[in-house]
C-alpha cells in the first residue's frame, strides 16, 4: 500500500492530501524499539506517542510494577533530545526543579544556575509526593513552556514535555493535585495490569534474557527538527465542522451532567481535537473521524472532571460518564 493512500472502515480508498507516509513509519519503529522490552501496554504507548504529536503533557497512573516509569524513559530514549528525570518527594523545594540565583565570587553578581526542568522530555517520578508548594512550580512551565525568575523570562527549548507519573493505590504520605495543575495535562492515561498471555510473555523474556541490557539497545528515531515537523503535520489535519460541533457537545454535555460538579473547560475541548488529529494522522488518514474522537476523549476528560460526592460514593467514574455522555450525543455522519 502506498504511504499516501488508506482504507477506510467502509473499505474505500482515498488518497491523503498530506504525505503522512515518514510520519506513521516513525511511529512504528518508536513501537518497536520500545517493544524490545515492553510487552503489552499498547494503549499506554500509543497514547504517550499521540500527546507527543499533539505537544502536551501525559499524566500516568497505575499500580506499582505496571511499566509506567520504564516506558516513559524508553520512549525518551528513542528520541534524539534531552531527557530529565526528577523523582519527586516530600522534602523538594522549587529551587531544585527550577534552578536557583548562586552568588559568582569571581564576577561579583548572582547567576541562574538552571534546574533539571531546563530540558526536552521531563519525567517526574511520582509527582503527588510533594508539596502544593513544589507542584505549583510547574504551573507556569507546563502551561506555557517558560519560567520566570528574578523577573527574568527563560523559555524552554522545544520540544517541552512532561511525563509524569503516580500511584492511585498508595495515599500516605501522598498529596492531590490541584484541579489547576491536573488541567495543564493534556492526557491522564490510567495503566491496567498486563493480561495472562501478556505476564506469560513477561515471564519468558526475563527467564530468557540474557547479560545484555536490552534498555542500552534502544535506539533514536526522532530528532527534535523532525518532532517538530510532526506536529506542524498534525495541525494540518482537517476537521469538518460537524465533528467540530460533536466534540463542543461533548464537552458542553459535562457542564451541564447532573453526575459531575466540575465540567471540562475549552481547553479540553482543544485538546480532543488536537489529539483526533494525531490519532488519524497516526493511521494514514489526513482528516478525523467520531472513533476518532472517541478514543482520546476519556484520557482528556477524566481528570478535568468531578464527580458529586453522591455519585462518587456509588462507586461512578468518570470514565464511565463519559460513556454515558457518548450514548446520548448523536454520532456525526
Amino acid at each position: 500500500m502506498e504511504n499516501n493512500e488508506e482504507i477506510n472502515e467502509n473499505n474505500l480508498t482515498f488518497d491523503s492530501r498530506i504525505d503522512l507516509g515518514e510520519l506513521q513509519s516513525s511511529v512504528n519503529k518508536i513501537k518497536e524499539e520500545i517493544g524490545k522490552v515492553i510487552v503489552g501496554q499498547d494503549d499506554m504507548i500509543e497514547m504517550l506517542i499521540v500527546s507527543i504529536l499533539a505537544n502536551g503533557h501525559s499524566l500516568i497512573e497505575g499500580a506499582p510494577g505496571v511499566a509506567k516509569t520504564i516506558t516513559a524513559k524508553l520512549l525518551a530514549k528513542t528520541m534524539d533530545v534531552g531527557f530529565s528525570r526528577i523523582q519527586f518527594t516530600p522534602d523538594l523545594m522549587p529551587s531544585d526543579i527550577l534552578g536557583t540565583s548562586i552568588f559568582n565570587i569571581k564576577k561579583n553578581e548572582f547567576e541562574f544556575k538552571k534546574g533539571p526542568i531546563f530540558s526536552n522530555i521531563i519525567l517526574i517520578d511520582e509527582i503527588n509526593r510533594s508539596p502544593a508548594k513544589t507542584q505549583a512550580a510547574l504551573f507556569e512551565v507546563m502551561a506555557e513552556r517558560q519560567i520566570t525568575m528574578d523577573g527574568i523570562k527563560y523559555e524552554m527549548q522545544a520540544p517541552f514535555l512532561v511525563f509524569a507519573t503516580q500511584n492511585p493505590i498508595e495515599q500516605e504520605g501522598t498529596y492531590a493535585l490541584p484541579e489547576a495543575q491536573l488541567d495543564r495535562f493534556l492526557f491522564k492515561i490510567t495503566v491496567d495490569y498486563p493480561t495472562i498471555d501478556n505476564e506469560f510473555d513477561i515471564l519468558l523474556n526475563h527467564h530468557k534474557k540474557e547479560e545484555t541490557d536490552a534498555f542500552n539497545e534502544i535506539k533514536s528515531v526522532l530528532n527534535a527538527k523532525e518532532i517538530a515537523s510532526y506536529q506542524n503535520i498534525i495541525r494540518q489535519i482537517n476537521i469538518e465542522d460537524n465533528l467540530l460541533r460533536y466534540i463542543a457537545s461533548i464537552v458542553n454535555n459535562t457542564r451541564n451532567n447532573s453526575n459531575l460538579y466540575l465540567g471540562a473547560s475549552p481547553r479540553a475541548s482543544i485538546a480532543i481535537m488536537n489529539t483526533a488529529k494525531a490519532v488519524a494522522a497516526i493511521q494514514g488518514r489526513d482528516f478525523i473521524t467520531p472513533d476518532d474522537v472517541k478514543k482520546t476523549t476519556p484520557a482528556v476528560l477524566r481528570h478535568r472532571l468531578m464527580l458529586t460526592p453522591e455519585r462518587e460514593m456509588e462507586g461512578l467514574t468518570t470514565d464511565k460518564v463519559v460513556q454515558q455522555i457518548f450514548e446520548t450525543i448523536e454520532i456525526p455522519r
